[in-house]
């Protein structure tokens, strides 16, 4: 069940938003990013994550790079993980944000013969004091998932500042599911079923936040199911809690 969007108020307040577009495929034969854009805009995130950008689906449509258009669209600052560069586009993830990105890293999470992975790390230098995020998308294997999650562990540093790690974590399981060992470190987080999008079961895409008090409220769109085979996240949190 998704909770009411909570008003904005201009104090110490961000808003977060991660969305696996699915290539802005949707449940139909066309690719229309602008339907991404315009979705993405009505929630109205300071800082968004996107996963599964596809560029040979842009070519297609004749189009220019999704990587840049949904930048120049939707925050000033960004920063791109190119999981798969080829002769015919590339694909991957986004973190696009209003405010600068600070000593940002691309970190490398691809595990032996399986889809190439990556996660972005950055401080956002927001208004109230610096923010820590970390965006991902992790892999279908339950093992592949554990040393990933393993090294987004590795990526937090110190607690010394809100944190926040959001994504498509592709956790289908409670077994030996990533999610314990995430929220024992980052134990505020957004839980909406937001898989598949046109009936949704799983948690796939979540928001892992610390202090967990930062949590003001979250929601998701069911409209996104006409665009993606995934809902999106939207999470509004404190920065600069005393």
């Amino acid at each position: 069940m998704s909770r009411a969007p909570v008003s904005r108020a201009p104090v110490n307040r961000a808003r977060v938003m991660t969305w696996n577009i699915h290539g802005a495929f949707g449940r139909n034969p066309r690719f229309d990013l602008g339907r991404v854009v315009a979705l993405v805009k009505r929630h109205a995130p300071d800082i968004v994550a996107l996963q599964e950008i596809d560029s040979r689906r842009a070519r297609e449509a004749h189009i220019g790079d999704p990587f840049d258009v949904l930048q120049q669209a939707l925050g000033a600052h960004g920063a791109r993980a190119r999981a798969i560069v080829a002769a015919d586009g590339e694909y991957g993830q986004a973190l696009i944000s209003r405010w600068p990105l600070v000593d940002t890293e691309i970190r490398d999470l691809s595990f032996p013969e399986r889809e190439p992975r990556r996660a972005i790390c950055s401080d956002v230098a927001t208004p109230f004091g610096p923010l820590r995020v970390i965006a991902t998308h992790l892999g279908l294997s339950l093992h592949e998932r554990r040393l990933q999650a393993a090294t987004l562990l590795g990526l937090l540093g110190a607690l010394d500042r809100p944190t926040v790690a959001l994504g498509d974590f592709n956790d289908w399981f409670w077994a030996g599911s990533v999610r314990r060992s995430l929220a024992r470190v980052l134990p505020g987080c957004a839980r909406h079923r937001t898989f598949p999008s046109w009936l949704p079961m799983f948690q796939l895409d979540r928001v892992y936040l610390w202090p967990p008090q930062a949590l003001l409220g979250s929601h998701t769109d069911p409209e996104a199911r006409a665009i993606s085979d995934h809902l999106p996240v939207i999470a509004d949190i404190a920065v600069g809690l005393e």
